[in-house]
């Protein structure tokens, strides 16, 4: 909780900041924004790697293989850093390559999870033979 309020804290300072600087320097704001972004996820960093370390804990109780997680981290870390700077590229007004951005993460998104839906589809094929 205590992590939470700190991150609350320098978001909302940034954005305060940021406001008040996007009049004058646009590009002091768009630093300022990245570098509490920068710092927000860095401070949370060591969570996702719980997170990981869960589902390969979970993974191994059920039997499958790490070659079926790793299509589910890597969409996901995709979908983050997709969704990240689609919204840094809003932010310095630029709606356009965010759209580009977001397709692009969307194709590599589906790449990514093309060894899975291969895996399912041969499980389901030996589930019909």
């Amino acid at each position: 909780m205590g992590e939470m309020a700190k991150i609350a804290a320098v978001g909302l300072t940034a954005a305060v900041l940021g406001t008040v600087l996007r009049r004058n320097t646009p590009e002091l704001a768009l630093l300022l924004v990245l570098c509490a972004g920068v710092w927000i996820l860095a401070s949370v960093a060591g969570g996702l790697g719980a997170v990981v370390e869960l589902m390969e804990e979970l993974a191994g109780l059920a039997g499958l293989s790490e070659e079926l997680l790793e299509p589910v981290v890597k969409t996901v870390a995709l979908s983050i850093l997709t969704r990240l700077t689609a919204e840094i590229c809003r932010c310095a007004g630029e709606s356009g390559l965010a759209a580009f951005v977001e397709t692009a993460g969307t194709v590599l998104a589906l790449v990514v999870a093309l060894p899975l839906v291969r895996a399912v589809t041969v499980l389901m094929a030996e589930m019909l033979t």
